[in-house]
């Protein structure tokens, strides 16, 4: 019996023995389809970690196999061409150089693959995990996705900000609060949050355009972060974009709701990927 069938179960049990009302079978029914999609939304998560984790382990023992069988190959044919008195023994030895030289290099490009796998499968347990600690939050409101190697979290302007606002609400930093639990967990990560604005001009006060909204909308929910939720400033980065990344059309109601949003971006560690494309040594 699955979960779902034991619950019917149960609860059908309990209209059955008690004065359980209809209205609040319906809302315990509505919570546990809420809680299903998210148990199964990050059953698939672990199923795609567990099959990463599996391919990556696969895929180091096959390049180590071929790394060791291609350096006995070369041996052997450096000896064959050495018996035939084709080359010399310095030739010789210089082609076995050589080709030493050629299996470090492809064995540098495997290794990088490899760690960008790595990469990947840890941007899958960040993701998993920001799911896990936000809970059910309708996905129109906020969306967590990733994108070339990417981590993005889009959060929806009217969960964030009030119209023409840009005071974070009650709410919002309550969902903040769970974001920032995560970020604080893996102190290595540095982020960027992004501010964006339909194409409605807007000028409020001090706040000149639609960029100044975007840039201060930024920095509040950076202070929220820092001040109430004790992120480390250095680790962040505001930016605002305004009006010009739309991620739809603002000649619509929904369009322009879509493009109202606060992006946070995981930055990619640039330091350690610049090490890895750093050229491997040459054979002498």
């Amino acid at each position: 019996m699955n979960l779902k069938s034991f619950f019917i179960f149960l609860m059908g049990g309990l209209m059955l023995s008690s004065c359980v009302s209809k209205k609040k079978y319906d809302t315990v029914w509505s919570d546990f389809n809420k809680l299903e999609s998210s148990y199964n939304e990050v059953q698939i998560l672990c199923d795609q970690y567990q099959d990463s984790t599996r391919i990556y382990k696969d895929l180091s023992k096959s390049y180590q196999s071929q790394i060791e069988m291609q350096k006995s190959t070369n041996d052997v044919l450096v000896d064959q061409l050495k018996e035939l008195s084709v080359i010399t023994n310095s030739q010789a030895e210089s082609i076995k150089k050589s080709l030493d030289n050629i299996g470090g290099k492809d064995a540098y490009i495997r290794n990088l693959q490899t760690s960008m796998d790595r990469k990947d499968s840890l941007n899958m347990i960040l993701v998993m995990n920001l799911k896990g600690a936000i809970g059910n939050i309708n996905d129109e409101d906020i969306d967590i996705k990733i994108e070339k190697g990417v981590i993005y979290i889009n959060i929806s302007d009217k969960l964030l900000f009030r119209t023409g606002k840009y005071e974070v609400t009650e709410k919002a930093s309550e969902v903040l609060g769970k974001i920032a639990k995560v970020l604080i967990n893996h102190p290595e990560i540095e982020f960027m949050v992004e501010g964006h604005t339909d194409t409605v001009p807007y000028r409020d006060g001090v706040l000149l355009d639609n960029w100044d909204l975007s840039v201060k909308r930024s920095t509040s929910v950076i202070r929220i972060l820092q001040q109430k939720y004790n992120v480390p400033a250095t680790r962040m980065v505001a930016a605002g974009r305004g009006e010009y990344i739309p991620i739809a059309s603002n000649s619509t109601v929904a369009g322009r709701a879509s493009n109202r949003r606060t992006r946070i971006v995981i930055l990619p560690q640039l330091d350690q990927f610049f090490k890895l494309l750093e050229r491997p040594p040459l054979a002498k």
